[in-house]
């Protein structure tokens, strides 16, 4: 089972489960039993896997082999792939190309 999700999400998860989990001592009836969602959602975070992600084609860890190195890769976001470093070369170019 691959990873799909990251760190942040992972935080998100957890604070969530908590939250929902919580509700079974808040509620009162049978609106109590949504709390049985933050399950679910801690769950997760502890697998750092989600079985709805791969249907929707998302995937919040950094690498794509699902091994997290910690961090987002491009610094913004999880985008799912590291930026390339620009040769000196190529900056020097894009900066005459701008200039003209």
């Amino acid at each position: 089972m691959k990873k799909n999700v990251g760190d942040t999400d992972r935080i998100l998860r957890f604070v969530a489960g908590i939250a929902l989990l919580s509700l079974l001592f808040i509620l009162e009836g049978s609106a109590r039993y949504v709390g049985l969602v933050g399950i679910v959602m801690i769950a997760t975070a502890a697998m750092r896997f989600c079985p709805a992600y791969p249907l929707l084609g998302i995937n919040t860890c950094c690498s794509k082999d699902g091994e997290n190195k910690g961090g987002s890769c491009c610094g913004g976001g999880a985008c799912g792939k590291a930026e390339e470093p620009v040769a000196e070369s190529e900056k020097a170019d894009s900066e005459e190309d701008k200039a003209a």
